[in-house]
């Protein structure tokens, strides 16, 4: 009988087209990856893989099981959803990936409120974005917290859903007593302060692209003094009094009294954060209340913006 593990592994493999690629995916070691799949072939009794020094492929009989492995894994996560459903209360285990920020503003709270579940145990890793996505489809992770920036698509697979929780618009923060002119009401132009010192992420960031976007039509331009990588180290450099910025409001995340925050025009939009989930778990409980969780944390979040942004 075939390894179901092994044709798992298979599966990746088909997906990313090495063995390194797959490895990394699945937090394995690339000779045991390798060792794997060359039991696999002993069970199938053919070669799977055409293996040269440098590389491997599938060989035809390798993608035509990679393709059955593929509706084997969703028919048993569909079994497994469809058991699940059954449960009064969400149980088991369930593992949420989030983007720093997300994690504090956001994966945090919600974890806070499944805690209320007694059988359901809750883990949160720090990932990229993309790294979430890819860990959701090797099966590592069960909901994400993804972004999407102006003018940078996210990459959104068949086979997840997801769905938006907030848009996280960009705001103005100064040191705490930092003096405003305007009317703390109304939003703030950036050019008002080109000639200050400037602090953001290195332009190899998502949010300093954005931000590029945001300065490149005003008059005058502010110019970036420094660049440092982490919101949150930005957040607590102004905090210092080193400098403003220009930041998704999320990221001041609990560094909210002192710091001067003041909304931008309508044009300077934000990230949209989503949370994603294979299709096939959207109807086990504890999907549902991670992502009602994840709700209530981002309408907490959208009330605390209104009140700090005026």
């Amino acid at each position: 009988m075939l390894d179901l593990w092994r044709l798992r592994l298979l599966h990746e493999f088909g997906l990313r087209g090495s063995i390194a690629a797959t490895a990394a995916a699945l937090g394995y070691s690339p000779s045991a990856v390798s060792q794997q799949l060359t039991a696999l072939e002993r069970q199938a009794g053919r070669p799977l893989l055409d293996r040269t020094a440098r590389s491997a492929q599938l060989t035809d009989a390798g993608r035509r099981l990679a393709e059955h492995a593929g509706r084997i894994l969703t028919q048993i996560e569909a079994a497994e959803a469809d058991l699940a459903n059954h449960a009064d209360l969400p149980s088991g285990r369930l593992v949420m990936s989030a983007f720093p920020t997300a994690a504090l503003t956001l994966a945090a709270p919600a974890v806070q409120h499944l805690s209320r579940y007694p059988d359901l145990h809750v883990v949160v890793r720090q990932a990229s974005p993309i790294d979430g996505l890819d860990r959701i489809r090797a099966g590592d992770v069960d909901v994400a917290l993804v972004e999407e920036w102006p003018g940078e698509p996210l990459h959104r697979p068949n086979s997840l859903q997801f769905v938006e929780l907030l848009r996280d618009p960009f705001v103005f923060i100064a040191p705490p007593g930092y003096p405003l002119a305007n009317n703390p009401a109304e939003p703030v132009d950036p050019a008002t302060f080109a000639g200050q010192t400037w602090i953001a992420a290195p332009p190899d960031e998502p949010s300093r692209r954005a931000l590029d976007t945001i300065f490149r039509v005003l008059d005058p331009r502010p110019t970036i003094t420094w660049e440092f990588q982490g919101l949150d180290t930005i957040v607590n450099l102004v905090a210092q009094g080193l400098g403003v910025a220009v930041i998704p409001h999320l990221a001041i995340g609990a560094r909210r009294d002192g710091l001067v925050v003041r909304s931008l025009p309508v044009s300077a939009a934000g990230r949209i954060v989503y949370a994603a989930a294979r299709r096939t778990h959207l109807a086990r409980p504890a999907i549902i209340a991670a992502i009602d969780a994840l709700r209530i944390a981002a309408a907490s979040q959208v009330q605390a913006r209104r009140t700090t942004t005026r």
